[in-house]
C-alpha cells in the first residue's frame, strides 16, 4: 500500500485562523481519501479553549492530527501591545518548539509540504532546512494580500500617517480606500505593530506559493494584478482556493435554543448580529445598538453579547466572565421579548446563516464571516471593529456592493437612529432588493468556484496532485 503524503501545518493562537486553515485541510482529506495525512501544530496562549473551539476540534477527521504547544508566557510584555503584536510575539516565541515538532514528524513520515499561517512566516526556514516545499496560507481577501505586497511601496511614497492622507489610497487591482480603512497595523508608522507588519509582508516572497481563501470570480482584478507582479516583482504563485468556510455535522435543533426560535419566525425576517469570537463594543455603543434594534421594529437574533470595553479586541485572547446582559439598556430584554432573541454564548453561525428566517447579517467583517454570508447568500451590514476588518468592510460595501455600512458620529458611535435606518435599508425597499440580487449572484459564483470544474477546485486539485506525486518514494520527483 502506497504511503500517505504528509502535510505539516503551522497555525496561530487565533481560533478563526485555525478554523480556516483546518477547513482547508478537511477539504484536502475529503477530496483525496487515503492519500494525505495532516498534522497541525498550534502555538497557544491560554489553557482553556472556548466552547466553539472544543466543538470544532472534536469533529476533525482521524487523519488530521492537532498538536497544541504549551502556552506562551507574556509576563514580560507591556499591557498596551496591539492584538497583532501579541499574536506575532506568541508565534515567534513558539518557533523552537515548532521546529522540534517538525523535525520529529519528518523522521517518521514523508512530509512533502509545510503550510504556515501568515503570522507564522518564520517556519518557512524549517522547510528549507528539511528540503520540502513551503506555502503561506493567507486567510483574508486578495485585497488585503495586495496591501501586504504593496506595503513597502506605500511606505516609501506616503510619508504622513495613512489616516491623515488627504486622498484615497490607490493599490493596483483594488478599489481605492481611505487611509482610515487600512488595517490596524498601518495606523501608526512608529509602532511595533507596523514594523512587524512590514517585516511579515516582506517575508511573503520566501514561500513557494501563497494559498488564499478567496476566489477568482469575486476578486478577479486584484488577483490579476498580483499574478502580473504589479505589486511586488518577486511575488510567488498565488493559489485562490476559496471560499473555504466552516462545515459542521448537522446540529440537533433542541441543542440550540436560537435555532428553535428561528423556526418560529417568517422567512427573511430576522437580522442576525454577531461580532465574532472576540469583538467587543463600548458601553455607550452597546446601548445605542440595542435601542436601535428596538427602534427598527425588525426581528433580530443577537449572539455572543459581551461585557463592554473601550478596546474592540479586548475579548479576543481572553474570556470575561461578567454577565454582559447587565449592560443592556434597562428593560430592553422585556420590551423586545417578541421581537428579538439575545444570547451571551456561542451560536452555530453556519446553521444560523443558512436558516430561511435570516434576512441580513450585521457582522464585524471578519473574513470567515463574510465568506459564510456569501456562501449562504445573506446581505450584510458592515460593522468593522479591528485588524483588517475596515478594509473588508470597504470591499463588501464599495467594491462588491453586497453590504451597507452605518455612519458614526464625531465620537465614533453609531447612534440608535442610524442603527434603525441601516437595518431598514438592508431589510426593506429598493436598496435592499438591489443588494439582495447582487448577493445571490455572488453566492452563485461562490458555489460554482467550489464545484468539480470550478476555478477554485481546479486550483485545489493542481496543488493536491503535486503533493501526492511528491509523496511517492522517488527522490528525483521532489522538485519536478
Amino acid at each position: 500500500m502506497e504511503a500517505k503524503a504528509h502535510i505539516a501545518i503551522v497555525s496561530i493562537p487565533v481560533f478563526t485562523h485555525q478554523v480556516s486553515i483546518l477547513e482547508f485541510a478537511k477539504q484536502l482529506i475529503h477530496l483525496y481519501k487515503n492519500t494525505f495525512h495532516v498534522t497541525c501544530i498550534i502555538p497557544t496562549i491560554s489553557d482553556s479553549p472556548s466552547i466553539a473551539s472544543k466543538h470544532f476540534f472534536g469533529t476533525l477527521p482521524s487523519n488530521i492530527q492537532c498538536i497544541f504547544l504549551p502556552p506562551t508566557d507574556f509576563e514580560d510584555l507591556r499591557n498596551d501591545l496591539t492584538l497583532e503584536s501579541q499574536i506575532q510575539i506568541s508565534v515567534s516565541r513558539s518557533m523552537p518548539l515548532v521546529c522540534e515538532t517538525l523535525k520529529s514528524i519528518s523522521t517518521s513520515s514523508n512530509v512533502v509540504a509545510i503550510i504556515v499561517d501568515t503570522f507564522a512566516y518564520e517556519a518557512h526556514q524549517f522547510a528549507k532546512d528539511l528540503n520540502i516545499l513551503s506555502y503561506r496560507y493567507f486567510p483574508c481577501s486578495a485585497m488585503v494580500l495586495s496591501m501586504c505586497l504593496y506595503s513597502s511601496k506605500l511606505d516609501e511614497s506616503i510619508t504622513c500617517e495613512y489616516k491623515d492622507h488627504p486622498n484615497p489610497i490607490e493599490i493596483p487591482g483594488c478599489i481605492s480606500v481611505q487611509g482610515t480603512d487600512l488595517p490596524d497595523s498601518f495606523q501608526n508608522k512608529s509602532s511595533l505593530a507596523y514594523k512587524l507588519f512590514l517585516h511579515r509582508s516582506q517575508q511573503l516572497c520566501e514561500a513557494d506559493g501563497i494559498i488564499i481563501n478567496s476566489f477568482v470570480e469575486m476578486e478577479s482584478e486584484t488577483l490579476k494584478a498580483i499574478s502580473q507582479k504589479y505589486l511586488c516583482g518577486t511575488t510567488p504563485n498565488v493559489y485562490p482556493i476559496g471560499p473555504i468556510v466552516q462545515t459542521r455535522p448537522n446540529i440537533q435543533k433542541n441543542a440550540c435554543e436560537c435555532l428553535l426560535w428561528l423556526d418560529n419566525q417568517p422567512p427573511n425576517s430576522v437580522i442576525y448580529i454577531s461580532f465574532g469570537s472576540g469583538g467587543t463594543l463600548s458601553h455607550e455603543q452597546i446601548n445605542e445598538l440595542a435601542l436601535g434594534l428596538e427602534l427598527s421594529n425588525h426581528k433580530f437574533l443577537w449572539v455572543n453579547v459581551r461585557a463592554p470595553s473601550d478596546k474592540a479586541s479586548a475579548n479576543y485572547l481572553s474570556n470575561n466572565e461578567v454577565d454582559p446582559l447587565n449592560y443592556l439598556p434597562l428593560g430592553f430584554i422585556e420590551r423586545t421579548k417578541g421581537q428579538g432573541f439575545v444570547m451571551c454564548g456561542w451560536a452555530p453561525q453556519v446553521e444560523v446563516l443558512k436558516h430561511n428566517a435570516i434576512g441580513a447579517f450585521l457582522t464585524h467583517c471578519g473574513w470567515n464571516s463574510i465568506l459564510e454570508s456569501i456562501v449562504h447568500g445573506v446581505p450584510m451590514i458592515a460593522w468593522p471593529l479591528f485588524a483588517e476588518q475596515r478594509s473588508n468592510a470597504a470591499l463588501v460595501t464599495n467594491g462588491l456592493k453586497v453590504a451597507m455600512r452605518p455612519k458614526c458620529n464625531s465620537k465614533g458611535i453609531v447612534v440608535k437612529e442610524e442603527v434603525a435606518n441601516i437595518i431598514k435599508g438592508v431589510m426593506e425597499g429598493l436598496k435592499s432588493e438591489e443588494i439582495g440580487k447582487r448577493m445571490k449572484e455572488l453566492q452563485k459564483f461562490a458555489n460554482c468556484a467550489m464545484m468539480e470544474n470550478g476555478s477554485s477546485m481546479k486550483t485545489f486539485s493542481m496543488l493536491a496532485l503535486k503533493w501526492k506525486r511528491l509523496g511517492r518514494p522517488i527522490e528525483v520527483e521532489r522538485w519536478a
